[in-house]
């Protein structure tokens, strides 16, 4: 289960982020103008996922990779948050256990005091309907970028305000957040398999 979560990670964090240009390919001559291929580094593929890929190919790594990054800063989030000793008040389940009687990071799913596999398998479970009841592309609701969730449920309030500049930008900014936490949390994982004590984060 860590594997698969590191090398998830790892997929999803290389796949756009930007690092020199190198060899003259069919991708980088297609994709070179997208948003993420960005000064001063610009278009990065290591591995080649877009060689000869289409705009339908790209659109699907680019929807990964946004997806990945903003679980990755939520996860980046409640690791700092939790390690600095912040944690939900009350009682997890009807035995009286406390939330901050779990450990953090990946222990309380994988530790000996681990979150007991009921609770686990509800916390998959509630992913699960976020994927697919909630967190979805609807067609004809406004949405302007793969990615883009709104549904039209924000009415224009805020998004709808901006022009398209400040639109780009903002969603440059989210993508370059979300890669740095790509890396910060899979950084955190490794550390904590490590031991020892980091800034900010503490005790691992």
């Amino acid at each position: 289960m860590k594997s698969a979560i590191i090398a998830a990670l790892i997929g999803s964090a290389t796949a756009f982020a930007p690092v020199q240009t190198g060899k003259a390919t069919t991708a980088l001559n297609a994709f070179e103008s997208e948003l993420g291929a960005q000064p001063p580094l610009g278009f990065f593929d290591p591995l080649g996922l877009l060689d000869n890929a289409d705009q339908e190919r790209f659109d699907r790594l680019r929807y990964v990779e946004l997806k990945h990054g903003r679980i990755s800063q939520l996860a980046f989030l409640g690791q700092i948050t939790t390690r600095g000793g912040t944690h939900l008040p009350g009682s997890i389940d009807y035995a009286g256990h406390s939330f901050s009687s779990y450990p953090n990071g990946l222990a309380a799913l994988f530790g000996p005091d681990s979150v007991p596999d009921r609770g686990t398998v509800q916390i998959f479970c509630f992913i699960g309907l976020l994927e697919l009841f909630v967190m979805k592309d609807i067609e004809g609701t406004g949405n302007e970028h793969v990615g883009d969730f709104r549904n039209a449920l924000d009415g224009g309030v805020y998004w709808g305000k901006l022009d398209d500049e400040t639109k780009l930008k903002k969603r440059a900014i989210e993508l370059n957040n979300g890669r740095a936490a790509m890396m910060g949390i899979l950084g955190l994982m490794m550390h904590e398999q490590l031991g020892g004590s980091i800034p900010i984060v503490g005790e691992m």
